[in-house]
């Protein structure tokens, strides 16, 4: 059992009978962390169906995150009610290390100066890890916000972040008419096995390289997705040519969110073609491929997220196969 974590001195905290804050306990706080998760997400207008195990199996793959350090705890008497994590990434681009953390906050206790207080400790936290760093990269305080989340993005900007780029939510009716989108010459969709994850592994981290804030997984990371209920890569559409992997959608259903929502959505998602295979339609058959297969399955809308500046133009790819803008997030930044 993990010993009672003392309590933590937060500058700035406002004077609420009651209020003290904390390190991290150990599993004993997942799930006061999971109820903090769900009492917060219909006010933010989220859409997300966690469990104790989705908590558990998170926290037990954290990268560049010690939760015994780099955690902040919110009680009211004793009782969660928001808490905070930090960690850091070094992106692929080789010139910036990004600094990044994410809160929540019950309702209840909002617009009361608790969430500044936790942010600014965050940042401080960040500031000393960033200490430890003597590369000469720049350094950048990254939080990540849904744009239905307007506390929190009305938090941010009063403390100085700013909007750095934007990624939409698209659906898309399944009932709209497909358009004829046939593979490339050459190519083949085959089925894949145990055996071929590292090469999907290896083309996703390929295709993705270039892109923005994108950091580059190891293969074990990628593979934490195998621990998850709905790892089906019986619904992915891997583009063979050869022995060699030209593109591939890493579709998947999220069977508890379409449970809870009452949807019945699959999401073409990781959608990717590498270099040599790029500007021949490749990307488009692949998803028009999966549309196709989610509609046989039963479902009524498909779903993918994408960043709204991508430089292989996938935003105009997206809304030529009909999918429409349901949600606007953002990426808000500051210098460290």
């Amino acid at each position: 059992m993990s010993a009672v974590p003392a309590d933590i001195q937060v500058k700035n905290a406002p004077a609420i009978a009651g209020l003290s804050f904390r390190g991290f306990a150990g599993e004993s706080d997942y799930p006061k962390m999971l109820a903090v998760i769900e009492g917060s997400k219909h006010v933010d207008h989220l859409e997300r169906s966690d469990t104790l195990e989705d908590v558990q199996r998170n926290y037990s793959h954290l990268t560049n995150s010690d939760p015994y350090t780099d955690m902040l705890f919110a009680e009211i008497n004793g009782e969660v009610i928001g808490y905070e994590r930090v960690w850091w990434d070094k992106l692929n681009d080789g010139t910036t290390i990004t600094y990044s953390s994410v809160g929540y906050l019950l309702p209840e206790w909002r617009r009361k100066g608790i969430g500044t207080a936790m942010l600014g400790y965050a940042e401080d936290r960040l500031r000393q890890i960033a200490a430890a760093h003597t590369g000469p990269e720049t350094r950048i305080l990254s939080i990540w916000a849904n744009g239905t989340a307007e506390g929190l993005t009305a938090l941010l900007e009063s403390q100085g972040y700013k909007a750095a780029r934007y990624f939409f939510e698209m659906t898309r009716d399944i009932n709209d008419p497909l358009p004829e989108a046939p593979l490339p010459p050459g190519l083949e969709v085959r089925p894949v096995g145990e055996s071929d994850y590292r090469s999907v592994y290896e083309a996703h981290v390929e295709a993705f390289r270039d892109h923005w804030g994108f950091r580059e997984q190891s293969f074990e990371e990628f593979m934490q997705w195998s621990e998850e209920p709905d790892f089906n890569p019986a619904l992915w559409k891997v583009a063979w040519d050869g022995d060699q992997i030209a593109g591939q959608v890493l579709n998947f259903v999220n069977s508890a969110e379409n449970k809870e929502y009452n949807h019945k959505r699959g999401y073409t998602e990781a959608i990717s073609v590498r270099r040599p295979w790029r500007k021949r339609g490749l990307a488009r058959a692949l998803v028009v491929e999966s549309i196709a297969m989610f509609r046989d399955m039963g479902m009524t809308e498909t779903a993918l997220g994408v960043d709204a500046e991508n430089p292989s133009g996938a935003l105009n790819l997206y809304l030529g196969l009909g999918y429409k803008e349901d949600r606007r997030n953002m990426v808000y930044q500051k210098p460290l």
